[in-house]
């Protein structure tokens, strides 16, 4: 009778998280696409359920919600599905789609998925090869095999977020980083903006005026014909076509200064905004917050081993809501950036993919985060694998991803104001 019950939780709690998954779909990444398939809205919204049915798996088990038995079905269960999802379904229609707008396979397209499902296949097994993830007595069939594989490349995706993420959010939201920007800079580059369009509608004017002249001379029409006259053609050149190549390419340099300075003002207003914005209450918890990412980040660099044993609960529930979260506005943001009609449905598959993975793995690294007690079913269902590996390459991937997005903004902020300051 309990398992039923605590069956019925589940099943309640995964419909919702299906729903919730189902509505982003269709009001968040797919909301301008006419075309929708069926099947890529069912795989990523089971995708999205299933992933994070593994994370109120890990609630439960601090805090003793469900019998143990059950949980560890549900575990079983759970770990499945999302490993049949991420393995055989979601890169099987990957290839499919990919093969579908291809029209010179599109009468093979189950063929050629097939043969690009294969090779994904050998690639994804591979992997193991050069990494200490498995205990070697686990068969080639278990489900080690599997979680281990899919473990690394979410654990690489994972930190590479994370590393990226602890430092674009002090920058992003610390008043320090902030630059001065003035009324009168807006208004100076607005003014440098005006006049080089001024300059390219000059400039275009006098090409017309010149092609006008040509054409009243019959300079255009009047072309040599025969061998000798493409002779001459290529030798002698009308009076104004020299002046007309060198309009257009002054031209083409003033519209690329052009795109340039107007990028530069909407950064300028960008930038005033958030100065603007950081004055105000919710601005100056966001600026609080930076700071405590801030410190975050230099901790996880310097005392890796200190934080994670000392890890609490409440911390473990605001990792879980904050990848959630973060995840999903980061999956929108690049859906947006590079989806078409024609690629949508293969990059929402991607999207799917990169989600699974980076929640099969945040569950490995989370494990290592709860006391013995609270850890034993998930070490059960989760097999014999080289947990201690997991963290150690997410450390490595961490600091690399860290370091490298330190340089990159430090670089990008200490050139701004140079950009700025060209006349």
């Amino acid at each position: 009778m309990s398992f039923l019950i605590d069956s019925s939780i589940m099943i309640t709690s995964q419909i919702l998280f299906f729903g919730f998954g189902w509505l982003f779909f269709m009001r968040q990444l797919f909301k301008d696409y006419e075309v929708r398939q069926y099947v890529v809205q069912v795989i990523f919204s089971v995708t999205f359920a299933f992933s994070c049915t593994m994370f109120e798996l890990i609630i439960f088990e601090i805090l003793g919600v469900l019998n143990s038995s059950s949980r560890y079905f549900h575990w079983k269960m759970n770990l499945c599905v999302i490993l049949l999802i991420l393995v055989f379904m979601v890169p099987f229609y990957i290839g499919y789609f990919i093969v579908s707008n291809i029209r010179l396979l599109h009468k093979q397209r189950l063929l050629f998925s097939c043969l690009l499902w294969l090779t994904f296949m050998y690639f994804f097994w591979k992997l193991g090869d050069p990494f200490p993830i498995l205990s070697p007595k686990h068969g080639i069939l278990s489900i080690e095999q599997l979680i281990s594989r899919v473990g690394v490349i979410g654990v690489t995706l994972m930190a590479l977020l994370s590393g990226f993420g602890a430092v674009n959010c002090p920058y992003t939201y610390l008043s320090y980083f902030l630059r001065n920007v003035t009324d009168t800079d807006i208004v100076a580059l607005e003014r440098r903006l005006l006049q080089t369009m001024d300059m390219i509608i000059s400039k275009k004017k006098r090409m017309a005026m010149t092609r006008r002249t040509m054409f009243q001379k019959g300079e255009v029409h009047n072309k040599p014909s025969g061998f000798w006259g493409m002779i001459k053609s290529v030798t002698t050149s009308a009076p104004g076509s020299e002046n007309l190549t060198l309009i257009q390419q002054e031209v083409d340099a003033l519209e690329e200064l052009s795109r340039q300075l107007f990028l530069e003002t909407a950064d300028l207003y960008a930038t005033k905004e958030r100065i603007e914005y950081s004055k105000t209450f919710k601005g100056k918890y966001f600026n609080f917050l930076g700071y405590f990412f801030s410190i975050y980040c230099v901790w996880k660099i310097f005392m890796v081993k200190f934080w994670s044993q000392h890890i609490s609960f409440i911390l473990v529930g605001i990792i879980i809501v904050t990848s959630i979260r973060g995840l999903l506005i980061t999956l929108t943001k690049f859906f947006y950036a590079i989806s078409s009609s024609k690629s949508s449905n293969v990059i929402v598959l991607l999207l799917a993919q990169i989600m699974g993975m980076y929640f099969v793995s945040s569950v490995l690294l989370i494990r290592m985060s709860l006391p013995l007690e609270y850890r034993t079913i998930v070490t059960e269902v989760l097999g014999e694998l080289q947990f201690n590996f997991y963290h150690r390459w997410f450390d490595v991937i961490f600091l690399v991803s860290a370091l490298s997005s330190i340089l990159f903004l430090y670089l990008a902020h200490k050139q701004a104001p140079e950009k700025h300051m060209t006349p």
